[in-house]
Formats: C-alpha cells, structure tokens, sequence
C-alpha cells in the first residue's frame, strides 16, 4: 500500500496541473460558505433582535376577559349541535359588564406558581385631542409597582418617569410615534375622551420608545384606578399578563391557564405566529440559496476530478501495475476534493466574515415592524461550523463519485483502450 504522503503528492500534482479550473472550484466554494454565513448572521440578528424586543416590551401571556369557544346554549345540549334535529336563531346575548370575573382570585392564586410574575390591567379605546389633533389610541391602565415586573416599559421611557404616573391626577405615558403625531411633550396637556363618553384633561408625564413600530404608535398607559373611571368600569379588569422567568414556556403554561380558568390566555408565539411563521421561510430561502450555491461548486469538483480521471487513465493503470490498490486510487481523487473543499472553507470563512462586517456597517433605516437604523449582524461560531461542514461533505461526495469510477478501471482494459 503506497504511503498517505504519496498519495496527497500525487493529488497535489493532478490540481497544480489544471490551476485555473482548481481555482474556480475553489471561489465557487467559497462563495457557497461565505454567503451562508453572512445571510445566517443577518438573519438571525434580525430575527433575535426582534424575538428579544417581543419579550422584553410585551408580556409573555395575556389572559383576556374572553373564551376561545362562545358557550353552548342549553337547547343544544338537549338535541345536539349539528342542526339535523332543531335550528337555533336570534340569540340574544345576556347584557353585562365585560371583565374577568373573581380577577382578585385568580391573580392570588396564579402568584403562588414559581417563576410567574403577573400584573392586572383594563385596556380600551381613547380619543386624544391636543390643539387641533385629534388620534385614536389603545389606552392600558396599569400599576407601576406590577408593569416593572412583566415588560421593560421604564426602561424605554426616553423622557420622564414611570413614577409620575403616581404624582399626578390622570397622567398618561405616551409612545414616541403618538406623542409626534399629537406634537405633544412631556408637561402638555391633553383632552381625552374614552369609548364611556367621559371626558378628562390628562397630563404627558413620560414618552416611552421601544422601537416596534405598533406599539410607539398606537399605545398609551395610565395608572389602572383612572382608566377604570375614565372606561366607567370601577373595580373591573379586563386582562391579566403574565412574565416567566423562562418565556419559551409561555405556550404551555397558556394552555394549562385556559384549560384551569377557561378565559382565553394568548402566548407571546400565538400573538406573534404569522411573523414567526415568516422567519421559517426567510431561513428556507438561505438554506435554498446557498445550497443552490454549493451545488453547483460541487459540479465544479466533479467535473474537474472527472476531467483529471479521463485524462489521466493511463496513469491509474501504471499505477495498479506498480501494486497501487483500488483504495489507494480512490483516495488520490478524494484528496482532490477533500483538498478543495478545505481551501473553499477557509476562504468561505473569511469572506463570511467580511461579507458581515459590511453589512452590519451599512445604515438602513427601517420602519416597519421594528424601527431601526442599520442591519442586526449575529456573530455565531456555529454558522462557520455548519457551513464549513455542509461544504467538506457535499466537497467529499463530489469526489467520491468519480473516484469510485477510478479505483475500479483495470489497467487491462486501459492499456487496450489505448492500443485500438
């Protein structure tokens, strides 16, 4: 059996011969694994940047003052719901009071689950008017004490104070796309007008911005006990919101919630599932993509290997002839691929890095779902591991495919071949 230092002598030699095409296959490696990685890092600062802004800005579970199901009525217990037996219309629902009934029960008892925090809230519809503006707003009544607990919303306020909220009769926290729609600062005045028909001057006592474009536009805060008079809804809430110290348990404790109180309990995933769902295919199309890319590097080896295996045919049968086995053929050719691939990865690897670098330099203002001003670039080892290795296996199958078509020529038939 020859020794791996000849073989790898010998396959260096076969590449030195056929520079140029060596070379291409080699740039279209490293084009494959530079552009995974810079599209992985792109994607995935994106996506956990804005995964990160949804925890942080918004609560993990929301208990609403609603069922996902409506209620059955009596006559269909009786006769059944598929409307073979009896048809009924004109329900007339029963006027109340819309709120989470036996709230106070509910919030002392879910208090005492490990790693859950909660705090009450009534949210409704506003008007604010401030000089000759007039806006529509989601208007949240809170308790500062609970709200820094679940959300960072103290955090985002770029003017004022959370505290205000208990100094001041009827403040308000506005976001920082309604406060300039309103042109209002804070220490203005406004005239709100709720959905009850009440009428209140509130006071800005803070701007807050978190950069979610929905949610700086459309929502307000006030204390709980002045949004209860201003919705004329006294002692009443309509949602209880929940943080967990581990939010990818958000899903589960949501449905064990609804299933023990039957109120509708919504999951930060189940709130934001149809942007989630987007982030699957945005991670289809890279892998799409650069596989495409590595693809056709791979014809490249392919070809060149075949190329090298048709050309040098009778130097495989000189070399059988001189005790080289089938393995030690096949290993020559694989080294070639092999080789390839390596020198692809590494220089995929530094034009990944590259490639990041520059995109995470380029300021693009962004106002969409999320408000920013450049790309979000993740710097992540694994994307470097997992491009590398996607390129060394498809690099080695590329290889071996030829390979195998080498290590079984007999030297007879090329020497025949040859003659005729």
């Amino acid at each position: 059996m020859a020794t791996k230092n000849l073989l790898l002598d010998i396959a260096l030699t076969h590449l030195y011969g056929r520079i140029r095409q060596t070379v291409i296959s080699i740039v279209g490696v490293a084009l494959g694994v530079g552009f995974f990685i810079a599209m992985a890092a792109m994607m995935q600062g994106f996506q956990g940047f804005f995964t990160q802004k949804i925890i942080d800005v918004s609560p993990h579970i929301v208990m609403e003052d609603e069922y996902r199901e409506r209620a059955r009525q009596p006559v269909s217990w009786f006769f059944g719901q598929d409307g073979t037996t009896i048809s009924l219309q004109g329900v007339k629902p029963k006027e109340e009071i819309r709120g989470i009934k036996n709230a106070e029960r509910i919030i002392e008892a879910l208090r005492k689950q490990p790693g859950v925090r909660i705090a009450p809230t009534l949210e409704g519809q506003i008007f604010y008017r401030y000089g000759s503006t007039d806006v529509s707003s989601s208007l949240k009544g809170i308790e500062p004490k609970y709200e820094r607990q679940i959300t960072k919303l103290e955090d985002d306020i770029i003017a004022g104070s959370l505290d205000d909220l208990m100094t001041h009769s009827y403040g308000v926290i506005l976001g920082s796309a309604l406060a300039g729609e309103l042109n209002a600062e804070v220490g203005d005045t406004l005239t709100s007008i709720s959905v009850a028909g009440i009428i209140k001057k509130m006071k800005v006592v803070a701007i807050f911005h978190t950069g979610i474009t929905e949610l700086d536009k459309n929502v307000s805060y006030s204390l709980l006990k002045d949004v209860q008079v201003m919705q004329n809804r006294p002692n009443v809430i309509n949602g209880i919101r929940f943080s967990l110290d581990d939010p990818d348990q958000a899903e589960a404790f949501a449905r064990t919630i609804e299933e023990r109180y039957k109120y509708k309990a919504v999951s930060w995933q189940e709130s934001n599932e149809g942007i989630l769902s987007v982030f699957v295919i945005q991670d289809t199309i890279m892998y799409a993509t650069t596989g495409a890319i590595l693809l056709v590097a791979c014809f490249g080896i392919f070809n060149i290997i075949s190329t090298v295996i048709n050309e040098k045919a009778r130097d495989i049968a000189i070399l059988k002839s001189m005790g080289f086995t089938e393995s030690d053929i096949q290993k020559i050719f694989i080294f070639q691929g092999v080789l390839i691939g390596f020198i692809g990865m590494l220089t995929g690897w530094a034009l990944g890095y590259g490639l990041s670098v520059a995109l995470g330099s380029v300021n693009i203002k962004m106002e969409a779902i999320i408000t920013s001003e450049h790309l979000f670039i993740v710097y992540d080892v694994m994307h470097y591991v997992s491009g590398g290795l996607a390129c060394m296996v498809a690099a080695t199958i590329a290889a071996w495919l030829p390979a195998r078509k080498a290590a079984l020529m007999r030297p007879v038939d090329i020497v025949r071949g040859a003659a005729g």
